[in-house]
């Protein structure tokens, strides 16, 4: 089997996959980002294909509210009785609550979902909640037919570390609710962090995988094992079973959170999180991402890499046959959005978005502002590589300075550059960019104006890695009028950030309209154009 690129690109984190047959499908986390989980399928772990995004209905997930980067974590897929399981988290609040100024009381609600299908492909059922006693749920399926639901227990308490273990309780499919009394069956390493658990079993052993080290540098996928399905669970006598933290020259980083994959030809692959640093840089711009490579069993029962160093591989197979630079383009001429494109929070899609107002234009409904948790007409993709373009044309007619539509490289409501058309205080329409920084509260700054005429505009955005460049292009010219500033890029990353806030989800690039003035004025997009390596 040839893996023509490990790193699945595009792809989101905290990846679940499971065989059914030939078939492989592949979950992700979609965070603030709606539909909720992005399944995919492959027949031979190299090409793959979005064949289901299960949680897009207002009964299943409503997002509005939730948090930057929380939202929907870790969703775990399996199958058992000729059935598809998607259990997830919904995070909807994300802090630290000091107390007299001692160490804080960290409060955090995570309600954790289960939703079932007899088609991947099909329409998922309404959630059934399970707890909220942490993140991170999976499902285990015993070959006694009887079904495990484990999770991280979160522990508020001040002192406590926060990270309580491993706990399992059994889920009574059945009767649609779990059963019997919680247990810890593994309190973790000395790493620490313990989270995102798999169970498996295997010649007579039951073999946990869980994350640990955190999700920055120190991340590394760590595994122990058990006799017996309540342990107790032996670590591995290696440490971690794949980490880069001991190497920061590593061209994967950031690596764990994993989950193992037989083929029917018997080989164990390791799917996991990773992230890819700019060159000359710490910083992920591509944020976290699904790489997968071969494992080994060895002698002693224990799972290891191929070359025994608990390395992440970059290269498997040939890199001649690696994938070719992305060159897509969306012209909206269907009733859908194109797969690539998703929106923020709001399961009302009709209340951000038109396809069918303006055939073969997609409208915006100028709604909250950029940055708003609740409702926003933003429509997006994930870039795919460390230089790209990407390209629109806006009809757009706004009366004052409170309306604003364009192209936007967002990250989250606390960095994003935003180019857009709006108008000056004589009424004259400009093309400017929002950009708000992580570099102390409340940092925004708004660029150096540019007069653009009636008619539509054409808007470009160029990233090189760190630096990024915005042009305008009236309507009958034939060159570009490039904003005169360079944008920093690389803040739109995980590690650029607030103290104290999530930053898991990676840069998009996309169009948003927002009205302050509370009128709607809509924004009209006839195409949106990415390419790679401008």
């Amino acid at each position: 089997m040839i893996i023509r690129n490990p790193i699945l690109r595009g792809f989101n984190p905290d990846p679940s996959i499971v065989r059914v047959g030939a078939d492989y499908y592949l979950a992700t986390s979609t965070f603030e980002w709606f539909p909720g989980v992005q399944i995919h399928h492959s027949r031979d772990l190299a090409d793959w294909r979005l064949v289901a995004r299960p949680l897009h209905r207002p009964g299943q997930l409503d997002l509005r509210g939730d948090p930057d980067s929380c939202g929907v974590w870790a969703a775990d897929l399996s199958h058992a009785d000729g059935r598809f399981h998607l259990v997830y988290t919904d995070v909807k609040r994300y802090g630290r609550t000091t107390v007299g100024g001692a160490a804080g009381v960290s409060l955090r609600d995570f309600h954790n979902y289960w939703v079932w299908s007899d088609r991947i492909d099909g329409d998922w059922s309404d959630p059934v909640h399970l707890n909220s006693s942490g993140f991170d749920p999976a499902l285990f399926h015993d070959d006694d037919g009887r079904s495990w639901l484990l999770n991280m227990l979160w522990d508020h308490r001040p002192g406590r570390g926060r990270f309580g273990g491993i706990v399992v309780q059994e889920l009574d499919r059945a009767a649609g609710h779990l059963i019997g009394e919680r247990r810890v069956i593994f309190d973790g390493t000395p790493l620490g962090f313990t989270e995102g658990p798999h169970l498996y079993k295997r010649d007579g052993w039951y073999h946990l995988l869980v994350a640990e080290g955190g999700t920055e540098r120190n991340h590394a996928v760590v595994m122990a094992r058990s006799r017996t399905f309540f342990g107790p669970y032996e670590p591995h006598p290696d440490g971690p079973v794949l980490t880069a933290k001991d190497r920061p020259d590593a061209p994967l980083q950031r690596t764990g959170h994993g989950d193992l994959v037989d083929s029917p030809e018997g080989t164990t692959w390791l799917t996991y999180l990773c992230g890819r640093p700019l060159p000359h840089s710490d910083r992920c711009t591509l944020g976290r991402e699904t790489a997968i490579q071969p494992m080994r069993w060895g002698e002693d029962g224990w799972l290891r890499t191929l070359d025994g160093d608990a390395l992440p591989v970059a290269t498997v197979g040939s890199a001649a046959s690696e994938s070719a630079p992305a060159r897509e383009r969306d012209d909206f001429a269907g009733a859908v959005l194109p797969p690539a494109f998703q929106w923020l929070r709001t399961p009302y899609p009709e209340q951000i978005f038109s396809l069918s107002a303006r055939p073969g234009w997609l409208r915006l409904h100028g709604r909250e502002t950029i940055g708003s948790h609740f409702t926003q007409a933003l429509v997006a993709r994930r870039p795919l590589a460390f230089r790209y373009a990407a390209e629109t044309l806006l009809d757009y007619a706004p009366a004052n300075f409170q309306q604003a539509a364009g192209l936007v490289c967002y990250y989250n409501a606390t960095k994003f550059h935003f180019l857009h058309i709006t108008v000056g205080d004589a009424g004259e329409r400009l093309a400017q960019v929002l950009s708000v920084l992580p570099l102390e509260e409340g940092v925004s700054a708004v660029s150096r104006s540019v007069a653009v005429g009636e008619g539509t505009v054409a808007l470009r955005a160029e990233v090189d890695h760190e630096q990024l460049r915005f042009g305008v292009r009236g309507e009958g010219e034939q060159e570009w009028t490039w904003l005169p500033e360079t944008f920093a890029a690389d803040l739109l990353s995980d590690e650029a950030t607030l103290p104290g806030l999530p930053n898991f989800t990676g840069t998009f690039i996309g169009m948003a309209c927002q009205d302050m003035s509370g009128v709607g004025l809509p924004a009209d997009f006839r195409y949106f154009h990415y390419l790679e390596e401008c």
